[in-house]
């Protein structure tokens, strides 16, 4: 039997009624400007009255900007592409989205601009998600000492000026005096972290370079192997100032996903330099009020919310670390000058390079007295903290007493033992580029170069003296080696068995010298 369907008017009336209420329509709404002027990659826009500082505006042809300045009655936009495709009158829109670059794993490997676009000719890049160029430094609840050390692989830094993860090492010297090799050879040391559990991802970060300095890292890199963990983010010399901009915080975002997921992440900035010149270009043009060197008021600002992302988050975040090895270039020494002393201050320390050293063949070319980690020593590993305990005093006396080297004749006893001791020291802690040291390597050479073994060898025999007692140490005694790696120090029995191998080897290369 059919059952009759009754349907009430009032009760469809209802219906409709509750529909209307509820029934939203969706609008898409464009604010849009109109370009005023454009000039030196600066367009000055009418409208956007609800603009945010850092958004994301696109202008025609597809070319995109970025909001700096916000005044009263236009915005001021940087141009991430050439500014001879806009002209007055365009027409401009909001994206209501701020400058954000791909993060992931699946750009290990590449050479990308500071947006995220492949430059390496690879392919699209497959990122895992997105994140802002600019994101706020994390406080001090959410931070932890530098405990762990980073090994850069040179005898001299990480013996007298080590870093730790999660620390702001300063680069700093003049031109040519190898302030990119420290941070190359550092990102190539980190291939062996790949084979532990705490592996260390690079990004290496080329503002205003060459692009064929940057193919020549890239070429480097490839060529140990480095690539395979390490992003490449370039903006030449030949690409807007604000792209160059850009480029130190798109590197620092990819880093800081590495970070965020409690791993670890080395982030070399070349140089920051060049960054200060492009936003004093950029300010200029902007119009904004010039300070001291005609850089605008906010320049420190500029530097210190990038350096202050570098951090160890706390074991409830993770626990992973984002290392800085900022570079500064100066010119003829001169630290006195308003970048290096404004980055000097907010870093945890300086590496700095002096042109003497370098062209007297002494590289790397490391002023002892004046390098300094404040944080890393506490994150120094104890062997290598006992083999190098005098080794920066006694440096820094020899090149007190330097000058009176060639009266050697006149001076007293102790004096020439100083010397003769700074002179080996020295030769000790040249080392070539590209070859990093691993850290028992590192503690077996300094050992015997502290402890008076070297004192009889010539100056000219110190190299192949290293040569041939590493090789003799990872042939004759590699269970000791290994242990000193494993152990991270150096007990009383291994210090015992040290001292008798390096006794009985330079016995034996004196033998050796005088046949």
């Amino acid at each position: 039997m059919a059952t009759d369907l009754q349907i009430r008017p009032d009760e469809i009336s209802d219906i409709i009624k509750q529909q209307i209420l509820e029934s939203k329509r969706e609008i898409d709404v464009y604010e849009t400007g109109t370009v005023l002027q454009v000039g030196d990659g600066v367009a000055r826009v009418h409208g956007l009255a609800n603009v945010m500082a850092s958004e994301l505006v696109e202008f025609p042809h597809n070319i995109m900007g970025m909001a700096l300045n916000l005044e009263e009655d236009n915005v001021g936009c940087v141009l991430f592409g050439e500014d001879t495709h806009i002209k007055e009158g365009d027409s401009v829109r909001r994206t209501g989205a701020v400058v954000d670059v791909p993060v992931g794993e699946g750009l290990l490997g590449r050479v990308v601009d500071p947006l995220g676009q492949p430059l390496d000719g690879k392919g699209e890049i497959i990122a895992e998600k997105r994140m802002p160029a600019e994101r706020k430094a994390l406080g001090v609840i959410e931070r932890q000492p530098v405990r762990h050390p980073l090994m850069t692989g040179l005898k001299i830094v990480d013996s007298i000026t080590p870093i730790g993860r999660g620390q702001r090492e300063l680069i700093i010297g003049d031109r040519q005096t190898g302030k990119t090799a420290i941070g190359i050879d550092a990102i190539i040391n980190q291939k062996y972290t790949h084979q532990t559990d705490t592996p260390v991802f690079c990004v290496y970060v080329a503002i205003g370079q060459k692009a064929s300095t940057v193919a020549k890292v890239a070429a480097t890199l490839e060529a140990h192997g480095a690539m395979d963990y390490t992003v490449i983010v370039t903006a030449p010399a030949s690409d807007p100032a604000p792209l160059q901009y850009l480029a130190p915080y798109s590197g620092c975002t990819i880093g800081e996903y590495f970070r965020d997921k409690g791993q670890d992440a080395l982030v070399v900035y070349d140089d920051l330099s060049k960054h200060s010149w492009v936003y004093r270009q950029m300010s200029l043009v902007l119009r904004r009020p010039p300070g001291r060197e005609a850089y605008p008021g906010d320049v420190f600002y500029l530097h210190s919310r990038l350096l202050e992302r570098s951090s160890r988050l706390s074991d409830d975040l993770g626990g992973g670390s984002l290392t800085a090895l900022p570079i500064i270039e100066t010119l003829e020494g001169d630290l006195s000058t308003y970048i290096p002393t404004n980055v000097w201050s907010i870093t945890d320390g300086q590496i700095r390079l002096v042109g003497e050293l370098f062209y007297a063949g002494v590289r790397p070319a490391m002023d002892v007295g004046n390098s300094v980690s404040r944080v890393g020593s506490s994150a120094q590993s104890s062997a290598i903290k006992n083999v190098s305990r005098t080794m920066k005093i006694d440096l820094a006396r020899y090149r007190d007493v330097q000058a009176f080297a060639q009266f050697g004749s006149d001076l007293d006893q102790t004096t020439q033992e100083l010397l003769n001791r700074g002179v080996k020291l020295t030769e000790i802690l040249k080392q070539p580029q590209y070859q990093p040291m691993s850290n028992e390597k590192q503690v077996v050479a300094l050992y015997m170069a502290t402890n008076g073994h070297l004192d009889d060898v010539p100056r000219e025999e110190v190299a192949r003296y290293e040569r041939e007692f590493l090789e003799f140490m990872a042939a004759q005694h590699a269970d000791l080696m290994l242990e000193i790696e494993q152990k991270q120090e150096l007990t009383d029995e291994m210090t015992e068995r040290l001292e008798k191998v390096c006794a009985s080897f330079t016995e034996g290369f004196k033998a050796t010298l005088q046949a």
